[in-house]
């Protein structure tokens, strides 16, 4: 593995770990804003890093693309934080694009490990696609459910900024 690729693949680690600390943890705290910045920090940096690794089409392809997809969620999940903008919904937003964004990892991740497997070469494409599109079939179906139930345990000072239907 390259030193890129290792780079890349360290703040990938870090932001799976952080990533799922944060999606188990109470709403709001301090530990979440923290390990929040570590995840944001990671994703930054493991995108970025992607935008720069070439090895397997030799030019920029569909793998840049997705970079740059996530990067897109990453700053939808974090305007509204800043902006507390739509009133209403901000706390909603935030939380659906960055589990969006988590399952997105997740899917890349399965992605990567299941087209390392022996004899796959020759169905890159398929399992790649397949594999991602399990995932976040999976992962949207798990957001669906659970992120109501996850922003109504957010601290009181964040529930004014929730339009949550009980």
């Amino acid at each position: 593995m390259s030193t890129l690729g290792l780079i890349h693949t360290t703040f990938g680690v870090v932001a799976l770990l952080a990533g799922a600390v944060v999606l188990l943890t109470r709403k709001g705290t301090r530990w979440h804003r923290t390990l929040g910045h570590v995840y944001l920090t990671n994703m930054l940096a493991l995108n970025i890093s992607a935008l720069f690794i070439y090895r397997l089409y030799g030019h920029f392809g569909p793998f840049h693309w997705m970079a740059l997809g996530s990067l897109l969620t990453l700053v939808a999940g974090m305007i509204p934080v800043f902006t507390r903008l739509p009133k209403g919904r901000w706390l909603e937003l935030h939380a659906a694009f960055i589990n969006g964004s988590y399952v997105g990892l997740v899917a890349a991740t399965a992605a990567e490990i299941t087209s390392r497997i022996p004899g796959t070469e020759d169905h890159f494409a398929l399992v790649v696609g397949g594999t991602s599109a399990l995932v976040i079939g999976i992962g949207a179906m798990m957001i669906h459910r659970n992120l109501p139930q996850s922003l109504r345990r957010t601290p009181a000072r964040f529930q004014a900024a929730l339009s949550l239907k009980s």
